[in-house]
């Protein structure tokens, strides 16, 4: 796991992301105790909701652009109000101690109020995103680049092969 002066290379590496995490496994352990497990419409509802709050910040992430991952980043945000909003139905109806109602109420916050620095961060940066990233060092440029000449031989060979074919079918 990177230290905060290095730079997180994957969403995995993201604090939010394990916070997210976290927060989608008490979810699960909660919505698996009686009388919790028997209210099935809330307990997909939860777990859909906090699964989101991971699934979108991963799939912003993997976009390649500020827009795009700004975007889904929005959406986990979202997702992390639904999930307070549904331990709030889960405590009024007994499902949730006031206790865990609390300790996780406080975790979503927490992990809103990453995504929004997140969100921030991502506005206020010159990067455009991977995405648009041109720089000769970049080992994804170079291997696209790296991919785009092996391609070209390819077809320059598939050409020759053809030519010589027509050549030896003449007459």
């Amino acid at each position: 796991m990177p230290t905060p002066a290095t730079k997180p290379k994957t969403f995995e590496d993201f604090y939010v992301y394990q916070q997210a995490r976290s927060l989608t496994n008490e979810i699960y352990r909660l919505t698996r105790q009686e009388p919790f497990a028997r209210d099935f419409g809330l307990v997909d509802q939860i777990r859909r909701a906090a699964v989101s709050i991971m699934s979108n910040f991963a799939e912003g992430f993997e976009r390649g652009s500020n827009t795009e991952t700004i975007q889904f980043v929005y959406i986990a945000k979202g997702s992390c109000g639904e999930v307070r909003a549904q331990l709030s139905v889960a405590c009024d109806q007994g499902y949730v101690g006031q206790q865990d109602y609390e300790r996780l109420k406080v975790q979503c916050r927490r992990i809103s109020g990453m995504l929004s620095n997140f969100i921030d961060s991502l506005k206020g940066s010159r990067f455009t995103g991977t995405k648009f990233k041109t720089s000769k060092h970049d080992p994804f440029v170079q291997a696209m680049e790296e991919q785009q000449r092996v391609l070209g031989e390819l077809a320059e060979q598939r050409r020759k092969e053809r030519e010589a074919k027509a050549k030896n079918e003449e007459p």
